[in-house]
């Protein structure tokens, strides 16, 4: 299909393929993400991304400007590496875009309600087993002292 007759934009999932052939392609260009990105300098790595191999010319996509020229002025280096990877490419294309934030949400701290740790003690003591017993006024301990429900 020439890319002046590929569709544009979203596409039915029957036309992109089985599920397993884009978990496929997806980890593969992930793991030339990582790959090509590992000879790069730190704070440059952490501001670019690989987006695309297609027809001999990497793509990669970069915060800023600044980052772009940055990576630009590594060409031979990424293309040497490229190369020993055993990947075709001449050339080395840089897109400007944002990339996405990846904020790790700290876990927050459960807590147990005094109406749980309740229904867990009464659990633990009318369990036969003692495996279970123990298990449950352990769970219900995560609540603090013995408070009587409301």
């Amino acid at each position: 299909m020439s890319r002046a007759s590929r569709p544009r934009g979203p596409q039915a999932l029957s036309a992109c393929g089985s599920f397993a052939s884009l978990a496929h392609k997806a980890a593969t260009l992930d793991a030339l993400d990582r790959a090509l990105r590992q000879t790069l300098p730190q704070p440059l790595r952490d501001e670019v991304r690989f987006a695309h191999l297609r027809g001999g010319r990497l793509l990669f996509l970069a915060s800023t400007p600044a980052w772009a020229t940055r990576l630009r002025l590594l060409q031979a280096q990424i293309l040497a590496t490229a190369r020993s990877l055993d990947i075709r490419a001449e050339t080395l294309g840089i897109r400007v875009c944002p990339l996405p934030r990846v904020e790790v949400e700290a876990e927050r701290a459960r807590t147990l309600s005094p109406a749980a740790a309740a229904h867990l003690r009464a659990a633990a003591a009318t369990a036969t087993d003692p495996e279970w017993k123990e298990l449950y006024g352990q769970l219900a301990a995560q609540a603090g002292p013995d408070k009587p429900a409301k």
